[in-house]
Formats: structure tokens, C-alpha cells, sequence
């Protein structure tokens, strides 16, 4: 079974820039679609973007679009969630999440990680 596990999450100031690995410590990635959500404190969790098996992207979250590139590197099973000036309301815990097909919803996905956490402050 698919196995996911978030990393490179952390403390970063406004404007900054970080990237998230999400990393499948089973199965390959390559058959499925990756998502990534994330979920800020007292808020529901949000679909941020995808990156399906035909590398085809889509951008769920409008105050990401633009700043946020998602890829995935198959042959590493390894999914990527570049972001780029960072701003205080990105502070969330971001999820990978693995499904047959990329969706804007929690339902679309079965597979997920347990979470890193992004906070972004001065």
C-alpha cells in the first residue's frame, strides 16, 4: 500500500520561499494521482493543487495560484509542492494525498500523509 510522508515544512519569514516533499515509502507514486491540501488552524482543510499521472496540473487554492508549482519526480516517488513568496495566511499543516485522479475535494483522494507543518511569520 501506498505509503506518504510530508517533509519540509518549517518557520519562514513573509516573502520567503520553501519546499514540501512528499515521499511514498511503499508502492510506487507513478500510477496515481498526488494532491496536496492543507489545513490552517480553526479552518476546513483546502485542496491547494494536483499533479495527475499525465503531469497534467491544476491549481485549486486562488491565494496560491501563481506562487505554488506542483511536480512529481516518479522515478524518486516523490511529489513536490513549491512555494514562493509566502505569506502569513499559508501558515497551515500541508497534506499529500494520493487518488486515481486529481479533484478539488477530500473525496477524490484515499491515500494520505500524516501532515508538515508551514507557518509563516515575522
Amino acid at each position: 500500500q501506498l505509503q506518504l510522508v510530508e517533509s519540509g515544512g518549517g518557520l519562514v519569514q513573509p516573502g520567503e520561499s520553501l519546499r514540501l516533499s512528499c515521499a511514498s515509502t511503499k508502492d510506487s507514486i507513478h500510477y496515481y494521482a498526488m494532491g496536496w491540501f492543507r489545513q490552517a488552524p480553526g479552518k476546513e482543510r483546502e485542496a491547494v493543487s494536483c499533479i495527475d499521472v499525465g503531469m497534467r496540473t491544476f491549481s485549486y487554492a486562488d491565494s496560491a495560484h501563481g506562487r505554488f508549482t506542483v511536480t512529481r519526480d516518479n522515478a524518486k516517488n516523490t511529489v513536490y509542492l513549491q512555494m514562493s513568496s509566502l505569506k502569513v495566511e499559508d501558515t497551515a499543516i500541508y497534506y499529500c494525498a494520493a487518488g486515481d485522479w486529481c479533484g478539488p475535494t477530500r473525496g477524490s483522494y484515499n491515500r494520505w500523509g500524516q501532515g508538515t507543518q508551514v507557518t509563516v511569520s515575522t
